[in-house]
């Protein structure tokens, strides 16, 4: 026993060989700081970038942006009456002065069609002030002061408040009337804002519907593209190779022939309408309508925007490991409880970047609303083309633009307050 208690005392450790310390090891580099010339050249590789931006992006925004309160052609064919009608307060018939100046400015004009055009651009604030100024500009010349009672005399409409009211608007050149247009609202006779018409009240239903269209069409792909997604993500490699073909085909024919296509599946004579005959789900008289209407709209753009939601959902589904979800059950959690309390949280990204996505893609959609829409499944954004290819009204075409990329801003920046754009992921 004392042996091994002096044994035991004894003992020392061995020094270490000095093979053992690494030598050899670096301190760990702190990170580089880019050099001016490697900044220099960062921003070099970028600038084809920008200039696409600024020139396909930037460019028309602000474009649209002047033209929705830009008014420059009334306010240079008529600068007289512009200037004679800025303290014009609306409550009166205006004075001598702004009927001789509007006199002065219809014989002063330059060309005979001006006067074709500055009518046309007047009638958007007040109909008939067209053909009042054309016929104005034709016996200008005959008319003898005093005007204030030789205007009226040539037309009465000449002591319409209302006439003065839109020559005091229409020819600003700087005017917010288009907005106001935009909101169903306008100037009254005496300058002041007012609601427009019942029967005039159009905008705030359209982008009302087209809201609700886009949020439905947002539910309606995530219903449907949650499940392919997971069956994406979790099934065999050939399995999902031809799945993921199926879904991407779409992308491969045009736009055009795809709405198209639905004409011919959803009218009351077409594929879907046979089968459901054929079926005896509905009778020969019995056919149902789906095409011109909401229904069509619907239908289209849920499958044309389906990829859409279900490539975001399949990027986040494939890198969640199976294990988790047999890790909760072995746990004690039912199946839809794990899938609640664990699949979901983890797939939210996904959710999130593909309701985002399709969201404010369906707020802009025109041409499938436009052919398999028919007058109940228009949105905002046909009635901008029509302003734009048909009315000629750029003004509120830009106006009604503008409102609608405010919105789409303000919406994203709700959502970045809320969930974080930075936890998007798109693939």
């Amino acid at each position: 026993m004392r042996r091994r208690e002096r044994e035991a005392l004894s003992f020392r450790p061995a020094p270490r060989r000095i093979e053992e310390y690494r030598f050899d090891r670096q301190p760990p580099r702190e990170a580089a700081i880019p050099t001016a010339r490697q900044n220099r050249n960062g921003l070099l590789l970028t600038l084809p970038l920008l200039a696409f931006i600024a020139v396909f992006f930037a460019a028309p925004i602000g474009a649209m942006l002047w033209q929705s309160v830009s008014n420059p052609l009334p306010a240079s064919l008529m600068p007289r009456t512009a200037a004679a009608l800025a303290g014009w307060d609306g409550a009166t018939l205006p004075g001598e002065t702004a009927f001789a100046a509007a006199v002065e400015d219809l014989r002063a004009l330059p060309e005979r069609q001006d006067a074709a055009r500055l009518g046309a651009q007047l009638n958007f604030d007040y109909g008939g002030l067209n053909s009042l100024i054309r016929k104005t500009a034709r016996e200008a010349a005959k008319l003898t002061p005093p005007y204030a009672e030789s205007l009226p005399l040539l037309d009465r409409k000449w002591s319409d408040q209302a006439v003065w009211a839109a020559l005091a608007v229409g020819t600003q050149a700087l005017t917010a009337k288009n907005y106001l247009a935009a909101l169903d609202m306008r100037y009254g006779a005496d300058l002041g804002v007012v609601a427009a018409p019942e029967k005039e009240r159009l905008y705030l239903m359209l982008f009302g519907r087209t809201a609700w269209v886009a949020g439905l069409v947002t539910a309606l792909c995530l219903l449907l593209g949650y499940p392919l997604a997971y069956v994406l993500a979790t099934a065999g490699p050939r399995t999902a190779g031809v799945l993921m073909i199926l879904l991407l085909l779409p992308f491969w024919t045009s736009l055009l022939v795809r709405t198209t296509a639905w004409i011919a599946l959803l009218q009351s004579q077409g594929v879907v309408n046979d089968l459901m005959v054929w079926l005896g789900l509905v009778s020969e008289e019995g056919r149902v309508q789906m095409v011109y209407n909401l229904t069509g709209t619907l239908v289209a753009m849920t499958q044309i925007l389906m990829p859409f939601m279900v490539l975001p959902l399949y990027s986040v589904m494939k890198t969640i490991p199976p294990t988790y979800l047999r890790a909760a059950s072995s746990m004690g959690a039912r199946p839809l409880q794990g899938f609640a309390r664990v699949y979901l949280p983890m797939t939210m990204p996904g959710v999130a970047a593909g309701a985002l996505l399709v969201f404010i893609l369906a707020v802009g959609y025109y041409i499938t609303p436009a052919l398999v829409g028919g007058p109940g499944g228009q949105l905002i954004s046909n009635l901008i083309a029509y302003h734009m290819q048909q009315s000629l009204n750029w003004g509120l075409a830009a106006a009604l633009g503008t409102i609608l990329l405010g919105a789409v801003i303000a919406l994203y920046l709700v959502f970045n307050k809320l969930a974080g754009a930075d936890r998007l992921r798109f693939g």
